[in-house]
């Protein structure tokens, strides 16, 4: 059975994800930015906490761990490479592992690129990627620690998940991504449509995730540094992907 999923907007522009089986009535939680909307959402629904599982090491996704664990006797699962910098672990976890919530099993990927430690969640069955600040809705993470190189492959790696999977990001930064994307691929036909979807869902005040994998494909410009137009576009015609995506965060770092 799939999960329920609920988004909760969290500090200026984050996002945390209530994920329920539906079978069991268990319930866990991806990222935690601050403890209060999550346990305000929690009790509105009635529900406890069974499982936090946390993408990486930044204090905008983990800031409200230790309220929930101590409150819910909740289990933290995140990544054994980069435990020294998490809150404490019940469960490390490396790429290829699974967690287990209630009948729902999702897979971990190792994503390097924003941090060295960042990793993201996949459960299949649900068709749902939970990739925080890897792969993001018309974007992707700074290189804060890893390298252009990491990162393509992180991004590439979940662009080969099935193409309707359901992408959670860790912001709402879609308005400002698709800024960037139209000065660098404004002749996408896919791209100029997607504008006005993401206008209306904004002017309506809802949010932009989750995102189906084949939409950031065709218009997330990262994703689109194996096309051959963006490269010319790049005057990169004929270079390697990794060259490519490096040039293209290189302008979105400078972009204003």
């Amino acid at each position: 059975m799939p999960l329920e999923i609920v988004t909760i907007p969290c500090r200026s522009d984050n996002y945390a994800y209530l994920l329920r089986d539906t079978a069991t009535g268990r319930v866990g939680l991806v990222d935690a930015p601050e403890a209060e909307p999550i346990r305000m959402e929690l009790a509105r629904r009635g529900w406890g906490l069974y499982l936090i599982l946390i993408t990486h090491h930044h204090d905008d996704h983990i800031a409200g761990v230790d309220a929930l664990r101590g409150e819910f006797g909740a289990a933290v699962v995140g990544a054994a490479a980069d435990r020294a910098r998490l809150p404490a672990l019940d469960k490390a976890v490396a790429d290829g592992d699974r967690v287990a919530l209630g009948e729902s099993t999702g897979t971990v990927f190792e994503v390097p690129g924003h941090t060295i430690g960042h990793v993201a969640y996949h459960f299949p069955a649900s068709h749902a990627l939970f990739s925080a600040d890897s792969l993001m809705v018309m974007g992707c993470g700074r290189l804060f620690e890893g390298t252009a190189e990491q990162m393509w492959r992180s991004l590439a790696r979940l662009a080969a998940l099935p193409p309707e999977t359901l992408v959670y990001s860790g912001h709402e930064y879609a308005e400002s991504n698709l800024r960037f994307a139209l000065s660098v691929d404004g002749e996408n036909p896919a791209l100029r449509a997607r504008a006005e979807e993401i206008a209306a869902l904004r002017a309506r005040g809802e949010a932009t995730v989750p995102a189906r994998l084949d939409l950031e494909i065709a218009t997330n410009p990262f994703l689109r540094a194996r096309d051959p137009g963006m490269k010319a576009r790049m005057g990169l015609a004929g270079a390697p992907d990794a060259v490519v995506f490096a040039e293209i965060r290189r302008r979105k770092d400078a972009f204003r």
